[in-house]
Formats: structure tokens, C-alpha cells, sequence
């Protein structure tokens, strides 16, 4: 519930009004900010702007177990309001567009820094992390509700394992929310900001942050109407069930230079540290190489965490137009079925000699 029963009155923007802006928010932007803890970053967006006025500030709390979780949150509250803010308790983030205050507005900006569901085990167990994922999918979901045209939601999480499984991508996109920006979070751009636990007896002490990005999204929903044509079945990939005697990569649009391997693994993507190829992916191709034949290693779990961290690396750094990282994406295909023809060719040579040893004649 609302803090004061004061009905808000929209925010009225002069011409000659000064627009004050940190990072990527706005003194014009109508703002609203979810889970925010003891409500310091709310009140650090207020204090670089001079004013709350155009400031929505909630918490899943409410005001007295705020008060009695954090030591400023008291004092934050008091200057926020004083400064012309709105702050709402109890607000569940997965359905905010059903809470009182909140049913029939509309932002320019909701901001949710780290999304948690709870400290309930290791942060690795699958159950914890589907959890997590649950929450920020059903938040997208209430969210894309209540933004006003070209607004934004923006996220900020963690992106190193296993943060990095939870697929924010993914999720926005499973809710029509489109990431149009990936960009570098850095606490020291927020004065007076401080990240909070927010549960259990450590709740006012702060978290390990590591790297972190502020994800963007806008709203795209799917287009209607649109007809769709029948695909053509295509012709099966090809297989490796009758792995030839010399090792031959699959064909590809493009033919790197690399193919030929070097102890197994591909001269270029080896031994090349000045190529694209092996700066983004040479974190994956050494824990392959210092992880192969582990049978607690996920494999498809070291996939999925290489590609989407070359991703965030590309997007981050190269500023290139996503078609360039498709083509990088093609040269780490290329390299992965070349190791797996080599790795296959090995076990065939292995299954030859032991045949041949056993006396059991010649090799089928």
C-alpha cells in the first residue's frame, strides 16, 4: 500500500525546465523503481535529478519491516518523500499492474536491479536457479504492462556463472520484451547507492557484485495476421555414425584455414591469440581442454554458458551488427565438429587396436 493517501497528479514538464540525466534515466522519464531495498537507489536517481516528483519507488516490504531491516532505510524514506517521491509497500513485483497504485499507470522506465528469489542453497542448484527464473519471467510479464510507448525495462544482474543462466534474454523475449542494450554496470555511477542482501540476518549487508550489465528492454510484440509459409523440409544434417578414416570437417559456407588440428585441437583456434575467434571462446576451449573426460562436467551447460558470454562480449565491445557474430558463431561450429570427428576417430582407433589385441581377427 501507498505510504501517504495522496492522490498523484502527472508530472508537468516546462520548456524551460532543466533536464538532469544519470546514466540512463532522466529527470522527464516518469520512473519506477521495483524492490528497491532500503530505497537508496531511488534516492540517489532523486538527488541527481533535485527532485522525486517524477519517482515511484516499491518494495516487497513494508514500511516497518523496511525500517527494522536496514539501518537507512528510515532516513532514505524521509528524504525521498521530502523531496516530492511516491513510495508503495507490498508491492509483488510479478503483478504489479493488479496493485491499487499502480493499475492504471503507465513509465517511461521500470528498473529492477538484481532480481532474487531467495537464499535457499547454492546458487548452482537448478531448482534455486529455475526459481530465479520463474520470478524474473513473471515480473517481464506484469511489467510490459505498464510501460508507456518507447518505454524501457531495465534490469541489472550478474553475468558470471551460474548468474548467467538465467537466460534474461531469453525471458524477455518469451514475454515479447526485446533486449536492445547490454550495458556495463558500475555502482561508483550511482553516489549513494548501496546493494543490499534483503533477506535472512545479513539482509543490510551487501553482495559480491563481480560483473555486472544493466539489460534494456522495449516491447515488440509479435506482428498478427501474418501469413505463414510452408518450409521445405530439408535434407538431414550430416551424421557420424560411419566416421571416415581420415578426419574431414563438415561443409560450410565459408572454409577456415584451421581445420587441421594440432594434439586435437585446431591450429587456429590454438595457436592464434591475435584472432576473434580465440579471443571471445579461449575461456571455453581451455576448460574443455582441463575438463575433458570429467563425468561431473555438463558439457551442454559449458556450450550454452560460451556462446552466451562471447554474446554479451561481442555486443559490449565489438559494437559490430549481430550478422558479424553469426559468422564467429559459424567458426566456433566448424571448430566444435572438427574436435568431435577427431575425438570420434581416436575411439574408433582405440576400439582397432583393442580388437586386433584380443586376437578377434580384422577390424570390421
Amino acid at each position: 500500500m501507498a505510504e501517504t493517501a495522496e492522490e498523484e497528479t502527472p508530472i508537468v514538464i516546462n520548456e524551460e525546465d532543466e533536464e538532469k540525466i544519470i546514466q540512463y534515466y532522466s529527470s522527464f522519464h516518469l520512473i519506477l523503481l521495483v524492490g528497491d531495498g532500503d530505497f537508496s537507489f531511488s534516492l540517489c536517481l532523486a538527488n541527481s535529478f533535485g527532485s522525486a516528483s517524477n519517482i515511484v519507488a516499491s518494495s516487497l516490504q513494508s514500511h516497518e519491516e523496511v525500517i527494522k531491516m536496514y539501518k537507512n532505510g528510515k532516513s532514505n524514506l524521509e528524504k525521498l518523500k521530502a523531496l516530492g517521491g511516491t513510495v508503495l509497500h507490498g508491492v509483488d513485483a510479478t503483478k504489479m499492474q493488479h496493485h491499487s497504485d499502480l493499475r492504471n499507470r503507465k513509465f517511461d522506465r521500470i528498473i529492477y536491479n538484481f532480481p532474487h528469489a531467495g537464499f535457499h542453497g547454492s546458487e548452482e542448484n537448478n531448482h534455486l536457479i529455475q526459481m530465479h527464473k520463474n520470478l524474473v519471467g513473471r515480473f517481464f510479464g506484469s511489467a510490459k504492462k505498464m510501460l508507456r510507448v518507447d518505454g524501457q525495462i531495465h534490469v541489472t544482474h550478474k553475468i558470471s556463472p551460474p548468474y548467467d543462466l538465467w537466460d534474461l534474454v531469453g525471458l524477455g523475449s518469451r514475454n515479447s520484451l526485446f533486449c536492445i542494450d547490454c550495458a556495463d554496470f558500475k555502482i561508483e555511477n550511482y553516489p549513494g547507492y548501496n546493494n543490499k542482501r534483503g533477506s535472512g540476518s545479513k539482509c543490510d549487508e551487501p553482495f559480491h557484485l563481480g560483473a555486472c550489465n544493466t539489460f534494456k528492454f522495449i516491447f515488440n510484440p509479435p506482428r498478427k495476421n501474418v501469413p505463414r509459409t510452408k518450409q521445405k523440409k530439408r535434407a538431414p544434417s550430416q551424421s557420424f555414425q560411419n566416421v571416415p578414416n581420415s578426419i574431414s570437417p563438415p561443409i560450410y559456407s565459408h572454409h577456415p584455414a584451421y581445420v587441421s588440428d594440432m594434439n586435437g585441437f585446431p591450429i587456429h583456434a590454438g595457436y592464434d591469440p591475435t584472432s576473434e575467434f580465440f579471443r571471445i571462446f579461449k575461456p571455453h576451449i581451455s576448460y574443455i581442454q582441463e575438463t575433458f573426460g570429467r563425468v561431473d562436467v555438463d558439457v551442454e551447460l559449458s556450450v550454452r554458458r560460451a556462446i552466451h558470454h562471447g554474446a554479451l562480449m561481442f555486443r559490449d565491445e565489438a559494437r559490430r551488427p549481430p550478422e558479424d557474430y553469426l559468422a564467429i558463431l559459424e567458426e566456433f561450429h566448424c571448430w566444435s565438429r572438427s574436435r568431435i570427428t577427431r575425438l570420434q576417430q581416436e575411439l574408433q582407433d582405440l576400439d582397432r587396436r583393442m580388437f586386433e589385441r584380443q586376437g578377434m581377427g580384422c577390424y570390421p
